[in-house]
């Protein structure tokens, strides 16, 4: 089971045209220990599912994971599930993230 970190950093200019400044894979194909190990400084973090309420979660945002107070930019980071997980699986990292609405 492989699992994939995405980033999108948002800035003031962007934010007005309801986009991304810049958007991308962080990490791909990694194990869930590594997923974690790769979050570790987004404790704290707001964590809300693609989907509420919160029963088969296909990934995971972390809000505000870096935020530059001088330019107003701000960096979040997604938590992709593989497909093959189960929904018992799902629930149990939701629950371990400290997702929203779980």
């Amino acid at each position: 089971m492989l699992f994939s970190i995405t980033y999108e950093k948002i800035t003031p200019e962007s934010a007005e045209d309801g986009e991304a400044a810049e958007c991308g894979f962080l990490y791909e194909g990694v194990s869930f220990r590594e997923a974690m190990e790769a979050l570790r400084w987004s404790r704290g973090a707001y964590v809300e599912a693609d989907s509420y309420p919160v029963k088969n979660p296909r990934w995971f945002t972390f809000y505000k994971t870096d935020e530059d107070f001088r330019t107003g930019e701000v960096t979040n980071l997604s938590l992709h599930l593989p497909e093959s997980l189960t929904n018992a699986t799902r629930a149990r990292i939701a629950r371990l993230i400290g997702c929203y609405g779980v």
